[in-house]
């Protein structure tokens, strides 16, 4: 399998760094965190995207994901065009979002639809199908069960969406399914998977890779036969006591290899 890595592992860094990490660990492609502080945000010129662009595809790397902090079900209003464009400009598959819904009533039937999730369905029926609008297993749909739910709705009810899935393998194991298991609810419109390690006994809390116990074996045996590219999301912006990424990158290769 190839792999790739979000640069929210190295945030902040300028884009020359990157580049490097890429090329000194082979990796294939990137997640590109998008906020004003980075060097990719949607303030971006047109010349300035073009740029980018070019010197990420000269250096042979595929753009997975621009990393926006959208929320899918937010009440206001939600900049996803906006992203969705910058996405288009660098030729990236998609603009990564959270669904952050608000917690479901009580009297509420159990398989309909919240508030939320409504919204979300909007949002998504209106954006542009040139590149994907790229669902990630987290907050209230950090289970496979709960973000196929969402799919599944989708593919009811607004048959012609591009909506795909990026499976937060740490997530999902948090709610107590199986990579298996989520692999089996999330199949149908998985488009990546991201991994880290985490220690299941200090509330999943990431770690350096190879000190916790998230069962990358069973990961890679659920994954056998398929291409799906995996991806490095290093929280070392919001976990600053993680070893920085060039670290971090050889280490995951050689716990994909045991």
């Amino acid at each position: 399998m190839t792999l790739a890595f979000s640069t929210l592992g190295c945030a902040g860094d300028p884009l020359e760094t990157v580049l490097d990490l890429a090329k000194a660990n082979d990796c294939s492609g990137l997640e590109l965190r998008a906020a004003d502080e980075e060097f990719t945000h949607i303030g971006l010129t047109p010349v300035e995207r073009r740029t980018l662009r070019s010197r990420i595809e000269d250096a042979g790397l595929e753009i997975l994901a621009v990393d926006s902090y959208v929320h899918l079900c937010g009440v206001e209003e939600q900049p996803l065009t906006e992203h969705l464009e910058l996405a288009h400009d660098l030729g990236a598959r998609g603009v990564r979002v959270f669904m952050r819904d608000d917690p479901k009533d009580d009297d509420a039937p159990a398989d309909s639809p919240t508030p939320g999730e409504l919204r979300a369905m909007d949002r998504v029926q209106q954006a542009s199908t040139e590149v994907s609008v790229l669902l990630e297993t987290h907050d209230t749909h950090s289970s496979g069960r709960s973000l196929a739910g969402f799919c599944g709705l989708l593919d009811r009810e607004v048959p012609s969406h591009n909506a795909r899935v990026i499976w937060d393998a740490a997530h999902t194991r948090r709610t107590g399914e199986t990579p298996a298991e989520s692999l089996e609810l999330l199949r149908p419109w998985l488009e990546f998977v991201q991994i880290k390690d985490h220690d299941s006994g200090q509330d999943f809390k990431p770690v350096r890779i190879g000190a916790g116990d998230y069962p990358i074996g069973d990961l890679l045996r659920a994954l056998d036969g398929t291409d799906y590219q995996l991806s490095l999301e290093w929280e070392r912006k919001w976990h600053a006591e993680l070893p920085p990424l060039a670290e971090a990158l050889p280490a995951t290769r050689a716990w994909i290899a045991r």
